[in-house]
């Protein structure tokens, strides 16, 4: 019991976390390679407003035009300095040097702020509440989801708003297997549900340390609702491209068991691994943004590499 409750505190520290992140101020971050723009407050007839930070490596150009990855989370994404735990993904260093090397194609990033208290409600896959039965769902949607689901409108921002707009403003490749979304934890729920809602539009997606488990404590009842949705709706293959891992320590040390039956649904589905999924471990790693940023080449050159 003394470790569910530790594993509880560090999820509830992460809430607070994401809180402390969407109310404070935030300056544009700074990064030494590339350039970052910020969409400030970008409207929404979905959800409500927030920034978008624009991550532009050199190179794109009207003849010369990239693909675009979408992650949720966008405060933690680049600079250090201005997050809540002196943590960041450091995002544009990974990929300009895989850029550089020619492993991937060029590629903007879209870092999309998470909404603090709402951050639950819009990432939580909203469809995995049809299998989720009485009275846990209603428990789960009035102090899990602040009171209702928002995770359909917020791929509705996403697909019928933002992506126009990116494509609009920027030199991008606009097709489904140019468009990519990434997110850890709770941010991997949203990516994976979105490549599943939305299969015409995202080529692939990423879930670092996914949060199959959906609260803080161990559970049967969310779980189980995610493996159904999966069984009847993970999208085939068909050209895209599914990555998936999970650390052993901290909060990722309730993810091995939760993961395992994850990718056995996607081995299923005819996914095969290292063509059309790459399933990874990482032992001793946890659930942080240094863990992230360690292994992100991983599944940016998966994701990214030419097809």
């Amino acid at each position: 019991m003394s470790r569910c409750r530790t594993l509880a505190a560090s999820a509830a520290l992460l809430v607070v976390a994401a809180l402390t992140a969407q109310t404070q101020a935030q300056p544009l971050p700074q990064v030494d390679v590339g350039r970052i723009e910020r969409l400030e407050r970008f409207a929404s007839r979905h959800v409500d407003a927030r920034h978008v930070d624009v991550w532009l490596p050199d190179g794109c150009s009207a003849t010369a035009r990239c693909d675009v990855l979408y992650m949720h989370d966008g405060q933690m994404l680049f600079d250090a300095s201005t997050t809540w735990n002196r943590q960041a993904w450091n995002v544009h260093l990974a990929l300009s040097r895989l850029i550089a090397a020619g492993r991937v194609a060029p590629t903007i990033v879209v870092g999309i702020w998470n909404n603090g208290p709402l951050r639950h409600s819009e990432y939580f896959p909203e469809k995995f509440l049809r299998h989720v039965p009485e009275p846990e769902h209603a428990q789960v949607v009035a102090k899990g989801l602040a009171g209702r689901p928002r995770a359909d409108a917020y791929l509705r921002f996403l697909v019928e708003e933002l992506k126009p707009a990116i494509d609009a403003r920027y030199a991008t490749n606009p097709g489904r297997d140019h468009s990519f979304v990434m997110g850890s934890s709770m941010g991997g729920l949203i990516s994976i549900y979105a490549m599943n809602e939305y299969p015409q539009v995202f080529g692939g997606a990423a879930g670092l340390s996914t949060h199959w488990v959906g609260k803080a404590e161990p559970n049967a009842v969310l779980p189980l609702a995610a493996f159904t949705y999966l069984r009847d709706h993970l999208a085939p293959p068909d050209g895209r491209r599914l990555y998936m891992d999970h650390g052993t320590t901290e909060l990722d040390a309730l993810y091995p068991t939760y993961q395992a039956f994850v990718n056995q649904i996607v081995r299923d589905r005819g996914y095969v691994e290292d063509r059309d999924a790459m399933l990874r471990v990482f032992d001793g790693t946890g659930h942080n943004e240094r863990a992230w940023a360690a292994r992100l080449e991983i599944p940016l050159r998966f994701l990214l590499r030419a097809r």
